[in-house]
């Protein structure tokens, strides 16, 4: 895999992302999923800018290998946090959640290699256009904020792939190695993974979210609030509360004060099962124990090439 684009642009050994996801990747993620070989994301969306900072430093010793910053360019404060990037110098940034042309320019001329997540060819379009290195093509399976189209990965990947010229990522419901082989047959060049990786040791997620994921079914989650921004999550108490308001004909504001401040928080991260928002992805019914990043990183490569070689020749 020496040879792959992706590897190759970020100087990583495999082609795996680790999804830049609030409240569960902080410096440990990170720098533990970069140890393994892949890239690791430190999660900027649940950070002040000074804390973004800590875990940028923190992330730097604990790992040599290169690791990035996911920033989502909507949020208050994004001035602030693009200073801190680029005065640590991090050398890889992933921006979701606004228009990458906004800040690609700037974060090129500091040195940075800029991706931009997509959940369309409209997108990803415009995000070529803008200039970055790379998109990432996230669809409708994919945890946490998503895109309002519904486009399913196994149909997003090989329209994008055809749409632009820049390198790829596959993201949504890619959970295990014959995922992101399946993603990369169909055009993607690496893919991002994120719920699988809550599920892990080093994710600042708390263990009750980590241990409800492991609870999962098939139909577990659901995508919903797309009058505010579109968010994956399980169905608990708080989404219930959701759904009722939808049946009796709820406004947009009514929504929006039900939602309130720091669900995400509450949910994922102080490990409240009622009351919190517990942003999930599909392939959380496929998730079956709580392991080490690094185990992770290793049994998605042992079994990609397990069912590479095991699949059947057609004459």
């Amino acid at each position: 895999m020496n040879e792959n684009k992706i590897s190759q642009l970020f100087g990583i050994q495999y082609p795996i992302i680790q999804a830049g996801m609030v409240w569960a990747s902080g410096w440990r993620l990170a720098s533990a999923v970069s140890n393994a070989g892949g890239l690791g994301l430190i999660g900027a969306g649940s950070m002040y800018p000074e804390i973004l900072r800590e875990h940028i430093q923190k992330c730097k010793k604990a790992t040599p290998h290169p690791f990035g910053v996911n920033v989502p360019l909507l949020y208050p404060d994004i001035d602030q946090l693009m200073e801190v990037i680029v005065t640590e110098k991090v050398p890889i940034v992933f921006s979701a959640a606004g228009n990458p042309k906004l800040w690609t320019d700037y974060l090129k001329l500091h040195g940075c290699t800029v991706v931009h997540v997509v959940s369309s060819v409209k997108f990803a379009l415009k995000a070529q256009e803008s200039g970055v290195d790379a998109v990432v093509a996230e669809g409708f399976e994919a945890g946490g904020h998503n895109g309002r189209e519904e486009t399913t990965t196994l149909t997003l990947i090989p329209i994008v792939k055809k749409a632009i010229h820049i390198p790829l990522i596959a993201a949504g419901g890619i959970g295990s190695g014959p995922a992101m082989l399946a993603a990369m047959a169909l055009g993607a060049d690496a893919v991002q993974v994120g719920s699988r990786f809550v599920a892990t040791h080093e994710a600042s997620s708390h263990i009750n979210f980590k241990e409800e994921v492991l609870k999962a079914g098939q139909g577990a989650t659901v995508l919903t609030l797309k009058e505010l921004t579109p968010v994956r999550m399980m169905k608990n108490s708080f989404y219930q509360k959701i759904n009722n308001l939808y049946k009796a004909g709820a406004t947009v504001e009514q929504l929006q004060e039900t939602l309130g401040r720091g669900r995400a928080k509450k949910g994922m991260f102080e490990g409240d099962l009622v009351e919190g928002e517990l942003e999930i992805g599909q392939v959380a019914a496929q998730i079956e124990k709580i392991i080490p990043a690094e185990a992770v990183v290793k049994e998605f490569i042992e079994t990609y090439n397990s069912t590479l070689n095991s699949l059947p020749k057609i004459d």
